[in-house]
């Protein structure tokens, strides 16, 4: 199962009671976090699930409200104990931007592993148990959208075991270990599953227009969480040349990928009530639901 939790659903800037966007993803102990702008690090501390965990934090852009809180999350991480390498994914430039917001943090028990985007298509990007997909976005500068994907091996198949002629004392020690070493040959984990099931995958969408490769992207997603910067259809000039999108257009978007539920969040500073531009939304694609800061669910592998 996967953990996911909205940290905060503020652009632009943190609000008094509204932390800016990101996303702190939690599997098996382990942790991925989207975007950390100024203030995360407390409202993670609010949350409560610590943070020498953190195995990777990916960036969609590098405009200040989706990166500026990364020196003092570093330093976070490196007081809670962490010695692990970390893993930093974001858009080409990624070294160069992170070195010069560590002026600020020049010394950390760990080391940093950098992972920039260099192609538009989808190249997945394996940490740990998250498998990382990519789709560029439409902003104002390069931005990328997200989608985590949690993967299930095939289930043990004791016929193919059976052909093989391994031992039942050596079933469990291959599906444990991997691999197992038996009368000299070498017999591997997939030679004894099934097909692959299906898998958990949430998609992080923000600071982009509903462009058309995104609804491919995000397909069938489990959940999608999506920015709505502003409520109100009437600003759509706005969302057009800010590259942002109306909490319709993520609706709409949410339909058309026939996801299964819909948060929204990036909602403009202006934007004090959301819930009142709610039920347009829902009309559209009825599983729609206002992000809240540390809005958290828990996602399950599919029925097959």
């Amino acid at each position: 199962m996967l953990d996911l939790c909205l940290l905060g659903t503020g652009g632009m800037m943190p609000m008094p009671n509204r932390f800016l966007t990101a996303l702190l993803a939690r599997l098996n102990g382990k942790m991925l976090l989207i975007d950390c702008g100024e203030g995360t690090q407390v409202t993670m501390k609010l949350l409560g699930w610590g943070f020498k965990n953190i195995d990777c934090i990916c960036f969609t852009h590098y405009h200040g409200d989706h990166i500026s809180g990364l020196p003092g999350l570093l330093l976070t991480i490196g007081n809670a104990g962490r010695t692990e390498p970390l893993t930093l994914v974001g858009p080409a430039g990624l070294q160069y931007v992170v070195e010069g917001l560590r002026r600020i943090a020049p010394e950390l028990p760990f080391q940093i592993i950098y992972r920039e985007m260099e192609k538009e298509e989808d190249s997945p990007i394996q940490v740990g148990e998250f498998t990382i997909h990519y789709c560029k976005a439409d902003h104002m500068v390069p931005c990328y959208s997200y989608k985590i994907e949690v993967k299930r091996r095939g289930k043990f198949q004791p016929q193919k075991a059976k052909a093989l002629g391994l031992p039942k004392e050596l079933w469990g020690v291959l599906q444990k270990q991997g691999s197992v070493v038996w009368n000299g040959n070498v017999y591997e984990q997939d030679m004894v599953m099934g097909e692959a099931r299906k898998s958990i995958t949430a998609s992080y969408c923000t600071d982009t227009r509903p462009v058309s490769r995104l609804k491919e992207f995000i397909k069938g997603s489990q959940l999608l969480i999506c920015e709505g910067m502003y409520g109100e259809d009437e600003k759509k000039d706005k969302a057009i040349a800010h590259k942002h999108m109306l909490f319709s257009e993520a609706a709409r978007l949410a339909k058309y990928a026939e996801v299964e539920k819909l948060w929204l969040t990036h909602y403009s500073p202006a934007l004090s009530e959301p819930e009142a531009f709610l039920e347009a939304a829902k009309r559209i694609f009825p599983e729609t639901e206002l992000g809240e800061d540390r809005k958290n669910i828990t996602l399950f592998f599919p029925e097959t």
